[in-house]
């Protein structure tokens, strides 16, 4: 069952690294409206998107799996139909704790995927919504 809980999902909100899959480089969009909040805040961002050639003054990464860094959460601006992908290539992966979708992006049959893999699933929540809610 995704994350539900203040309490667990303040706790998802001190982690530090964040892989934003179809983060956007175009600036009116949620995909990098939210992110860029997130920088303000101090997160670090790592943009994942192999259709841009730079977000917020770096190359994005072309997948989840080709991030060379450490990620403590995914959070996913892609279609639902594209979340069980994407659940896949962070399952994959030993760093990532977390798998977020943002608003309106649901696949309950990859979040029971990743809590199998002893990861946490939060579905369907924006992070800034969240943030400033819990930890503004």
């Amino acid at each position: 069952m995704p994350v539900q809980d203040d309490n667990e999902l303040r706790e998802i909100l001190e982690l530090e690294t964040i892989a934003v899959v179809g983060c956007s480089a175009t600036p009116h969009k949620q995909a990098h409206t939210v992110p860029k909040f997130m920088r303000k805040q101090g997160y670090e961002i790592i943009p994942v998107n192999p259709y841009a050639d730079e977000i917020f003054g770096v190359e994005p990464y072309d997948s989840l799996s080709e991030v060379e860094e450490d990620i403590d959460i995914v959070d996913v601006f892609r279609p639902s139909e594209e979340v069980s992908e994407i659940a896949d290539e962070a399952i994959e992966r030993d760093d990532v704790d977390v798998v977020w979708t943002q608003l309106g992006i649901t696949d309950p049959e990859a979040g029971e995927r990743i809590e199998a893999a002893d990861k946490r699933y939060v579905e369907d929540r924006c992070l800034k919504v969240e943030y400033r809610r819990l930890m503004g």
